[in-house]
């Protein structure tokens, strides 16, 4: 027999209306959905957009730097890799300058793809934007956002 005390449902409705990782959860889900639809027509998740947007720079990058800018682990970022470079949109080489690392490149495809996806972010993103600013402050809570990760 248990001496436990049992939690009162009144703690699961201020856990319900006070947690902010709860909170963050539901509204992480919900957007991620939101965008998932959107660029389904692409055949892209939201995830897989960000992880193409993360590439689209200069210089390839490692798959160390994209795992800390996605806040991802390694294992992660690499699972997550695998059907971008099935459909070709991704490759993958080794390092010239440390033979153990990796580096990352769109390729011609990933960058079409990627052209094609971002006015269908910018125009759900737009949407969502007027929806949080018809309710809150955007800019207060992307730079809380972000002064937490």
């Amino acid at each position: 027999m248990s001496n436990a005390k049992s939690i009162s449902f009144e703690t699961t409705l201020h856990v319900r209306d006070h947690c902010l990782c709860l909170a963050a959860q539901r509204a992480a889900r919900t957007l991620a959905r939101r965008f998932d639809e959107a660029l389904r027509p692409l055949g892209l998740t939201s995830g897989q957009f960000s992880l193409l947007t993360s590439l689209n720079r200069a210089i390839p990058p490692s798959i160390g730097s994209v795992a800390a800018l996605l806040a991802m682990d390694r294992t992660t970022l690499t699972a997550n890799l695998k059907p971008l470079e099935r459909r070709g949109l991704v490759q993958t080489a080794v390092d010239p300058a440390d033979r153990r690392g990796r580096l990352l490149t769109l390729t011609k495809a990933g960058r079409l793809l990627l052209q094609s996806a971002v006015p269908i972010w910018r125009d759900t993103h737009r949407q969502i934007d007027d929806q949080l600013l018809a309710q809150s402050d955007g800019v207060m809570l992307r730079a809380g956002l972000r002064a937490l990760a």
